[in-house]
């Protein structure tokens, strides 16, 4: 059998586990919340998923390399388009996300807080 590394399978996710922050592992070391992925009948990968506090670092971290510079040195329009795509990804549900995402754009809370509530106010009219 092919090693699970070298299956074309495991090449055609791993961009997809890369982007959400999880980690490819073999089936046979796949626990129990770990997502177990067969191809044509066989087990050939395991997924282990990041929690979600982890998910949020990932998202800022590949934000950030996307912006091609830390997020605290954006312009404010450019960090508010950063605060709408986080409450998309549901970054606020997580416990202590407004305080993460502060911290990440160089921010206080409350200005977090304002970018929420004018991108709300915005939608509401």
């Amino acid at each position: 059998m092919t090693e699970p590394r070298d299956h074309p399978f495991v090449a055609a996710v791993k961009p997809l586990v890369d982007a959400m922050g999880g980690q490819i592992l073999a089936p046979a070391e796949a626990s129990g919340d770990d997502v177990v992925l067969a191809w044509e009948g066989e087990d050939v990968l395991a997924v282990r998923l990041p929690q979600l506090a982890d998910s949020l670092d990932h998202i800022l971290a590949a934000l950030e390399r996307k912006a091609g510079q830390p997020l605290s040195e954006l312009d404010r329009k450019s960090k508010q388009e950063v605060v709408r795509l986080l409450e998309a990804r549901g970054a606020f549900a997580v416990r202590h996300g407004v305080e993460t995402v502060a911290g990440a754009i160089g921010v206080s809370r409350f200005t977090v807080y304002n970018y929420l509530n004018r991108d709300n106010s915005t939608k509401s009219e």
